[in-house]
């Protein structure tokens, strides 16, 4: 919805007079970007959420700090970048990796980060979504824009104190100055632009170069829609050949909060085949395909022997360079109720019969 700034005036004074429905009304409209702000700092979408619903009661509580005339949103951004940098020190995972972070001048890229989480597309802000649109088109801040809400870059930015993470994330993504960044942190000119150095610093040894996801001229949604159609397909047939064409022969696996990560197509193979894939006592799987910080998820669900019900199993989001996979980072599924889809599904369709089918007559 387009607002103008009048309106926006006339809510923000309304508000900060204790008028809630208007700040119902502002806090809406916010909701989104500072979703994803709060998601790129914590990495958890449970955790975003507990943050963004801080940092609205800490609004109306603290409403009157609000300066008459001042622009809403960076407020907004400030008491929301508050309410994680608290949730940080609160909880002792995070303080205990930032602490580290902290200690090292070449940290190592962290494999315990137990409270990772994907985040839906469809929670995700236009300014996100479509960052053409809504930042003028700019080549550069359209590929930021998209690899600051993936899974890697999620995973990387664990490795900065929660003080360089908010700057990088403010200067880096928002696009605010030093100056801007400074007041909202109250900090001082020199010490954002020296976290910013040491963040972008540890940005380039730790996240590996990107190559594109397709090659120039293809069509990129038909492309991608094309290989998760192979994905789900040997999926379901339990098929570990038909693999071998989908996934880049150094592509890494990996199920947070399990520090192991199999590195390389036939360490992957390996571990999905001492887990019975592909075997007769793997149960059949039912793939439903969905999309998850801006990358194709494939949401998995299992018929266990005897059961007639198909089991949310995990979500696997998955990234491409130039037309095939080289990542598959899997999530357990508690939030599968998030993306829209149910826990359990009812009822085989005519091709887990066969699969039944053929499976009895085997026997």
């Amino acid at each position: 919805m387009v607002t103008g700034s009048a309106d926006t005036t006339a809510l923000t004074a309304a508000f900060r007079a204790g008028d809630e429905a208007a700040f119902n009304v502002l806090a809406e409209r916010h909701r989104r970007e500072l979703l994803v702000h709060c998601y790129r700092m914590l990495g958890s979408l449970h955790d975003a959420e507990d943050a963004v619903q801080d940092a609205y009661l800490r609004a109306w509580r603290y409403r009157e700090s609000l300066k008459e005339g001042a622009p809403l949103r960076p407020w907004f951004y400030r008491i929301a970048t508050n309410a994680c940098l608290d949730a940080i020190a609160r909880d002792e995972r995070r303080s205990v990796l930032a602490a580290r972070a902290a200690d090292a001048d070449a940290p190592a890229l962290p494999v315990d980060v137990a409270w990772l989480q994907p985040i839906p597309d469809s929670m995700l802000p236009d300014s996100v979504l479509d960052p053409a649109a809504s930042g003028g088109g700019d080549p550069e801040a359209i590929v930021l824009a998209r690899e600051t809400i993936e899974i890697g870059f999620l995973t990387v930015i664990q490795l900065l104190t929660p003080q360089q993470r908010a700057v990088l994330i403010l200067c880096d993504v928002l696009d605010w100055s030093a100056k801007e960044a400074a007041e909202l942190l109250d900090l001082s000119v020199a010490a954002v632009n020296s976290a910013l150095q040491r963040a972008r610093a540890t940005l380039r040894k730790q996240l590996p170069s990107r190559k594109p996801e397709w090659p120039a001229g293809v069509d990129a949604t038909e492309a991608e829609r094309e290989l998760m159609r192979k994905y789900v397909n040997a999926s379901e047939s339990a098929d570990l050949q038909a693999f071998e064409s989908l996934i880049r022969e150094d592509a890494v696996f990996r199920m947070p909060p399990d520090p192991d990560i199999a590195v390389g197509r036939e360490a992957i193979f390996q571990l999905w085949t001492e887990a019975g894939f592909g075997s007769e006592r793997f149960a059949p799987l039912h793939c439903v395909i969905t999309r998850a910080n801006l990358q194709p998820a494939v949401a998995a669900y299992m018929l266990h022997p005897g059961d007639a019900t198909w089991r949310a199993l995990a979500l696997n989001v998955v990234r491409i360079e130039e037309g095939v996979i080289t990542e598959i980072v899997v999530f357990m599924p508690d939030l599968f109720p998030a993306f829209g889809l149910p826990l359990t599904m009812e009822g085989l369709s005519p091709r887990k019969r066969a699969f039944e089918s053929s499976e009895k007559e085997s026997k």
